[in-house]
């Protein structure tokens, strides 16, 4: 028996935010002081760092839950499984189901819970949860779908990633340009075939690192509203992700008893283009290996940074046939990987 991705799905919003619609926006710093260059010099500068020139937004009238619903009936489409088989139905989030132009975050009942609802699914059995694990909550999820499986508790689940972070974003901070909306789905199953999940690693650095990514105030100190944003000290994740991802992952291959010239791709959380291009690098440089052209597929640059949908959008995108010049083939062997509030960092070696 092996524990395979049957199924996948996304939800990628129509509506694009461009580098150009920033132009008129007023960054401040932390303190509220203002930058001494344009706007333009900021966002050419953060282009060239992140990869970022656009992102998508999730119109008004959707909610989180409705985009992971939407992407869950593409998975189970494309699985061709019935819902009512589901036994575990799992949303990996951060920030809930927060209302177009609102300051609250909704989690009652659970995201789950509605998607559940949303599918129309009557089987009491089938166990609808969240996952609150930073931008790795999908690949938690998958891990905690392996493990039910195994365990036989469970034969198929449903594993989700969706996020709407244009909606928690303080557009007086220039961070705001990294985020993004969308959603991802997978359906997971036992199955007689070869391959699937081979090994996994998770780890929380908190000791020291548990606040480099928060909610804080607004950097426009002249208002009163007291709502809070998502806030990073990006410098500190930077050098935390270089320390501490190509290690796990390092480690993940070793206990898959995979070799670093079996992978054929590697989809890692969407964070940072300059970032995740220094983390493979590093992964390389450890089995003192050149980095494979192409090895590392990259949606960023048109749909930014989705947090938990990055890494089941993008290969949902790829075995879509949907981006040029990458492909996954029965046999390859891939490793996912992310890194995000907690600090938390996670991999999966998969074999399709």
């Amino acid at each position: 028996m092996s524990i395979k991705i049957t199924g996948v799905g996304s939800y990628i919003p129509a509506i694009v935010e461009k580098n150009s619609d920033f132009q008129k926006h007023e960054f401040l710093y932390e303190d509220g002081s203002t930058f001494n260059q344009p706007n333009t010099v900021i966002i050419e500068k953060f282009k060239a760092i992140t990869g970022i020139a656009e992102r998508r937004y999730t119109p008004s009238e959707l909610n989180n839950s409705d985009i992971a619903y939407l992407a869950a009936v593409k998975a189970i489409e494309d699985a061709n499984v019935d819902p009512e088989e589901l036994d575990y139905l799992i949303v990996a989030h951060n920030y809930g189901d927060v209302l177009h132009g609102d300051m609250q975050s909704d989690t009652v009942p659970s995201l789950a819970t509605r998607v559940k609802h949303k599918l129309r699914i009557k089987n009491p059995k089938c166990v609808a949860y969240d996952v609150l694990f930073g931008c790795p909550g999908w690949i938690e999820a998958v891990i905690q779908a392996n493990a039910f499986i195994k365990s036989g508790i469970a034969k198929k689940c449903l594993v989700i990633g969706s996020e709407t972070l244009s909606r928690v974003v303080d557009k007086h901070d220039r961070d705001s340009m990294i985020y993004s909306d969308g959603a991802g789905a997978t359906v997971i199953e036992a199955t007689e075939e070869k391959g699937g999940i081979l090994a996994h690693e998770s780890a929380t650095y908190s000791f020291e690192e548990a606040n480099f990514i928060f909610f804080g105030k607004s950097n426009n100190r002249e208002i009163e509203d007291p709502r809070r944003y998502i806030k990073m000290h990006g410098r500190k994740i930077y050098e935390f992700a270089l320390s501490h991802v190509p290690g796990a992952m390092k480690s993940c291959l070793e206990k898959s008893g995979k070799s670093i010239t079996d992978v054929k791709k590697i989809l890692i959380h969407q964070a940072n283009e300059k970032m995740d291009e220094a983390i493979i690098k590093r992964f390389y440089r450890l089995f003192h290996t050149p980095t494979p052209e192409g090895i590392m597929p990259m949606s960023i640059d048109k749909l930014g940074n989705s947090s938990v949908a990055t890494i089941p959008t993008l290969l949902d995108l790829i075995l879509k046939g949907n981006m040029k010049g990458q492909d996954l083939q029965k046999g390859d062997v891939a490793i996912f990987a992310s890194v995000g509030a907690g600090m938390n960092i996670n991999a999966i070696v998969y074999e399709f």
